[in-house]
């Protein structure tokens, strides 16, 4: 991997990278140096990004932490996702800047792993839930044996559909995912209570999330690694059939193939208006759902199904991981923002916002009818290739950009290989 310019400031600097069991000043830090022993003055502060924690959830934070740190103070500070990246390269190589409790996307923890950017966190793991932690995300946080981010939250997707619009159209709860094809093709035929531009599904290039996680479901993937090496996926026989069903959908089985990010982030308002009959979604677009379709059970909630009927299809492993920043000025602090957060009651509260939590013994408690799928989803959910690679140079427009082509009619085949030979190129790098 090369390495930013954010990157090689980290490396560079003279500043000690504590880990939290260094806090107390019992160890030196991983780099060598003296550990900090004391918080410096000024609140912790803690950065979440938008719409991941609840303002519930937040005030309970802020709440607990007076309780237990009697004279500190704790500031919440809500990041965009937009752009996020940058700001987070310029805060963390910060004395000054730098945040104590940092929020990423589980797809964007690798690229500050390996440049100690994050405290390790191994001497924590157990105390803050050990192996009932999501296992995937724990494994996104791994570096040289340390940990270093642990799982805020899951964000794995199921399907929401119209119950009502189904029964009037003739159609049964999809089993696998080539009924669920010709479901969405067959209820945008329908159309049942004749909506003007109706869809079956909201299926939009920029929801790449949503996109991939049918091609995961499909059995296609983006890469695998075998003994270091990645070997890219997209143009393999199951990922090119996934493909071709997307766009098929595309083409047939929605009007919003090209909608826009800012339509994507509110698309459950063309479910609860009538103009789509199936979501792709998170947990939380449960919590979003127009509460008298509820009321009157015309929604219904199930896994995205895979090739086997009875089988639960992999979707993508949306969500945050949690971390201690290297430079943070207050370890003591963030140790014990760390043990709210962990903690019962406020893994409730995430459970509660609709996604899964970091710890899966609390899986069952997410809102509504999401929950019952819940832990069965997140089981045979999957991430984007655990790369810094990935985190550095595959960005959301990388994607967006080429689910656009193939929503536009390009030749699957050929868009695959292009992007199979970008992947193979740039997954397979080495650090400069």
């Amino acid at each position: 991997m090369k390495r930013s310019t954010f990157l090689k400031l980290a490396i560079a600097s003279a500043v000690a990278v504590p880990t939290l069991s260094a806090c107390g000043g019992s160890k030196s830090s991983s780099s060598g140096g003296a550990a900090k022993a004391e918080d410096a003055e000024g609140p912790v502060r803690v950065w979440f990004m938008q719409d991941s924690i609840s303002e519930e959830a937040q005030e309970y934070l802020k709440k607990t932490f007076a309780e237990k740190n009697s004279g500190k103070e704790l500031t919440i500070e809500i990041q965009q996702w937009d752009g996020i990246q940058s700001k987070l390269q310029t805060a963390l190589a910060s004395d000054d800047e730098c945040p104590d409790v940092v929020e990423t996307g589980n797809t964007q923890s690798a690229a500050y792993l390996a440049v100690g950017a994050f405290a390790d966190l191994s001497d924590k793991y157990e105390s803050l839930g050990g192996d009932k932690l999501i296992p995937s995300f724990v494994k996104a946080g791994e570096y040289e044996g340390g940990k270093y981010a642990l799982p805020l939250y899951a964000g794995a997707r199921g399907v929401f559909y119209r119950k009502d619009l189904f029964k009037k159209a003739g159609l049964a709860e999809p089993k696998t995912i080539d009924d669920f094809h010709d479901t969405i093709i067959k209820l945008t035929k329908a159309n049942p209570d004749k909506v003007k531009g109706f869809s079956g599904i909201y299926l939009a290039a920029a929801d790449i999330h949503g996109v991939e996680s049918y091609l995961f479901a499909a059995g296609g993937d983006y890469a695998t690694e075998s003994d270091g090496k990645w070997t890219a996926q997209v143009s393999s026989e199951a990922s090119l059939a996934a493909l071709k069903q997307i766009q098929d959908i595309f083409k047939n089985g929605t009007t919003f193939a090209n909608d826009s990010q800012t339509g994507q982030k509110n698309f459950q308002q063309n479910f609860n208006n009538g103009q789509v009959g199936i979501l792709i979604g998170t947990g939380n677009v449960g919590t979003k759902i127009d509460q008298k379709l509820w009321d009157a059970d015309k929604v219904g909630v199930m896994a995205l199904p895979s090739k086997t009927a009875g089988k639960v299809g992999a979707t993508f492993a949306g969500g945050s991981n949690i971390s201690v920043a290297a430079k943070a000025q207050h370890p003591n602090g963030a140790a014990s923002v760390l043990d709210i957060i962990f903690s019962d009651e406020f893994q409730k509260l995430i459970a509660k916002n609709g996604f899964t939590p970091g710890n899966l013994d609390y899986a069952g408690e997410v809102s509504g009818a999401f929950g019952k799928i819940s832990q069965d989803v997140i089981a045979a959910s999957k991430l984007t290739p655990n790369t810094a690679n990935w985190a550095n140079f595959i960005s959301d427009s990388t994607l967006k950009n080429f689910y656009t082509k193939i929503a536009n009619g390009s030749d699957v085949a050929k868009e695959a290989k292009q992007f199979d030979d970008q992947l193979n190129k740039t997954l397979n790098q080495k650090e400069s």
